[in-house]
């Protein structure tokens, strides 16, 4: 019953904010943020289970990958690999070099400054897709562009989360950190192939019982089933709901499933944003609200000028370029994973994170502008 109460106040609140910021010609994106903050155990507290409401937003963000998945195809990923591996490789790369390199100018040490370089990296999948769908620019030469770089990000997450122990002195066995990746390029390659040959065959099956029903419950369950065999890999869910995506992509059912999925899709993304929000403490803008400004403004132009540079080394034109940076210009819902590991390994204060927390939600609420 509590959770059901938590979900009443986060959906209220949604609405008035999402009214007011309509209201003054804003991004609902902003509103979302804002009665997370306000509902969030910093604030007015109103919502008792936030774990379970950051629970359910995975959801979202798992639906909005698959769909994303389903809209694209395996032939346009294929042509789109060197955006993918090098665009994506140069963007993650100079960005993280860039943020390193300053943290060490202001004192940091070094492998702390390569943890926050790793953070800085990685921009918000769920935030980019959804603003580019809204505006019907997924097909464009940024749009294409963007979410190649994004991909490679996603799949950036394992060895990151694998390098962060090490920076912070904990040694691990290389055999265990191969078998770790190995495990997880298993995984990838198992539920690519499987999906592309197998889904074809049970989507027929299940169409010709004529169960409309049946055919929903069979395509959440291929979604969020190969979504959770790249999580046990150490994968993220995103990454798994993508690969599901693309291989339903192939039949010929893809546009009935996305019009029975999207509905769902736009529910659950609504509590990621709300999350996000509650994991603030309002207070840290009130302390040091010219730091958090200044933290803001560096990461933007760190983002958009390393960005604009990969976007332009791989020869696409300027204009592409610009528009890539400016998308790619946020902190990733996936950063707050790292850094959660970052806090507990040492990497990063309590004051330090709450910081990076002020500065990351600043970035996604200017993401729409």
């Amino acid at each position: 019953m509590d959770i059901l109460l938590d979900l009443e106040i986060l959906f209220g609140l949604a609405i008035l904010t999402v009214l007011l910021v309509r209201r003054l010609a804003l991004p609902s994106i902003i509103g979302f943020l804002a009665a997370g903050m306000i509902a969030g155990p910093h604030a007015l507290a109103l919502v008792k289970s936030a774990h379970q409401v950051e629970q359910m937003a995975e959801i979202g963000v798992v639906l909005l990958l698959f769909t994303i998945g389903i809209e694209f195809s395996l032939k346009e990923l294929m042509r789109i690999r060197q955006m993918v591996f090098l665009g994506g490789g140069l963007q993650s790369a100079l960005t993280a070099a860039a943020t390193a390199a300053i943290a060490c100018a202001v004192g940091y040490p070094l492998n702390q400054a390569i943890f926050f370089g790793f953070l800085i990296a990685l921009s918000s999948t769920a935030i980019i897709m959804k603003l580019l769908i809204d505006a019907g620019e997924m097909d464009t030469p940024h749009g294409k562009t963007t979410l190649g770089i994004l991909i490679f990000q996603d799949l950036c997450v394992v060895p990151l989360m694998l390098i962060t122990p090490l920076l912070a002195g904990n040694n691990q066995e290389a055999s265990d950190i191969l078998l770790i990746m190995l495990k997880a390029v298993t995984v990838v390659l198992v539920a690519h192939y499987g999906a592309r040959y197998i889904i074809p065959w049970v989507l027929q099956q299940v169409v010709s019982a004529r169960s409309r029903e049946l055919f929903i419950l069979t395509v959440i369950f291929i979604g969020f089933g190969t979504a959770w065999l790249t999580a046990a890999a150490g994968l993220s869910l995103a990454l798994g709901a993508f690969i599901a995506g693309l291989a339903i992509s192939e039949s010929e059912y893809s546009q009935q499933v996305l019009g029975d999925i999207i509905p769902f899709r736009d529910a659950f993304m609504s509590l990621f944003f709300l999350s996000v929000g509650m994991l603030l403490d309002p207070a840290v803008l009130l302390k040091d609200p010219l730091l958090v400004v200044g933290i803001v403004t560096s990461i933007i132009l760190i983002k958009f000028l390393m960005s604009a540079i990969a976007v332009r080394a791989i020869g696409l034109p300027l204009r592409i370029a610009i528009f890539s940076g400016l998308a790619l210009a946020q902190i990733g819902e996936f950063s707050f994973v790292l850094s959660q590991s970052g806090l507990k390994q040492g990497l990063m204060s309590a004051d330090v994170y709450q910081l990076f927390l002020a500065a990351s939600i600043a970035t996604m609420a200017l993401t729409p502008f």
